[in-house]
């Protein structure tokens, strides 16, 4: 295989594994809190809307990325009302949310359909962008790209370093314990979420303003679906999820890699690949309810009643 063909598909799989990345380091958080959010893919057809509707009405891309992170959050609130405060099934609200979420960016987006903004350039890093094959893909990236790698980092060391990480993974495997020990389990539940949302919103925006760049309806494609499997296939680690995010970019990309070693297969069937993937993975881990529950944090799901 040529060495520019390694470098071109090595390229294209780290910008489309970064929208599933932002998404499911998110989920990722939200989930360690005990919260199971299923609205990942309507948040992300929020973000990207509003965020292609402001940068194309001012102008600005980083103002359009700042309402995505601002529609992806709002969105995240009504789970957390629905879910936290009222009690209700996270499961059910959390679908719900992605039905809301899908209709809604349809509406919205409908007069802007097909039309092109300016998306983000490739910011090259001077000697490491000329390194062979690692170059292109890791320092000839978008800012976005970039962000991602720090927000990854960000998200690693929080987890797994920083006491606030701590009391994260405390609520959500015991929330009444946590609670009896003084620890924040509702607010700590109300920021993981709205994190998750962010990150939706956010990645929701590369798909409109850096990644097409353009808006079209149902533009995520399933993308939020995929995180939430990409969650479980990483054993909600940051550090797999990270793997785990490109290595569904580059199924998501097998098309390329086939032509260009002149195989002819249909590029409908390839583009089931990612799909395919998705159901494997949760197949695999859920055959093993042992492990899974090893894995998981314990109170995932499950609705927390607080008692004086």
């Amino acid at each position: 295989m040529d060495i520019d063909l390694i470098t071109n598909i090595l390229y294209a799989m780290v910008r489309t594994g970064t929208p599933l990345l932002l998404v499911a380091l998110g989920e990722l958080v939200c989930e360690r809190s005990g919260v199971l959010n299923l609205g990942q893919e309507g948040m992300m057809l929020m973000g990207a809307v509003i965020g292609f509707i402001v940068a194309l009405l001012s102008g600005s891309v980083f103002l359009g990325f700042m309402l995505a992170i601002t529609a992806g959050i709002l969105m995240s609130l009504i789970f957390a009302v629905i879910s936290l405060e009222l009690k209700a099934n996270q499961v059910a609200t959390g679908l719900a949310l992605t039905i809301f979420g899908t209709g809604l960016s349809a509406f919205i987006g409908t007069a802007y359909v097909g039309k092109p903004v300016d998306g983000l350039e490739p910011i090259l890093i001077p000697f490491l962008s000329d390194l062979p094959v690692i170059g292109r893909m890791l320092f000839g990236q978008d800012l976005l790209v970039y962000l991602s790698f720090a927000l990854f980092a960000a998200v690693y060391w929080f987890i797994n370093h920083a006491r606030p990480g701590l009391t994260l993974k405390a609520v959500g495997e015991n929330p009444e314990a946590a609670n009896a020990l003084g620890l924040p389990v509702m607010k700590t539940r109300y920021l993981a979420i709205m994190f998750g949302g962010a990150m939706a919103g956010l990645a929701g925006g590369y798909l409109s303003l850096a990644y097409t760049p353009l808006w079209v309806e149902n533009m995520s494609a399933g993308r939020g679906w995929i995180a939430l499997a990409l969650v479980v296939f990483a054993s909600w680690k940051a550090e797999r999820v990270l793997l785990g995010a490109w290595l569904f970019g580059l199924a998501s990309i097998l098309n390329l890699v086939f032509q260009g070693l002149g195989i002819s297969v249909s590029p409908n069937l390839l583009a089931t690949l990612p799909y395919l993937a998705t159901i494997v993975v949760l197949v695999i881990l859920s055959s093993n309810q042992t492990r899974s529950r090893l894995v998981a944090p314990m109170s995932l799901g499950k609705t927390f009643h607080a008692r004086g």
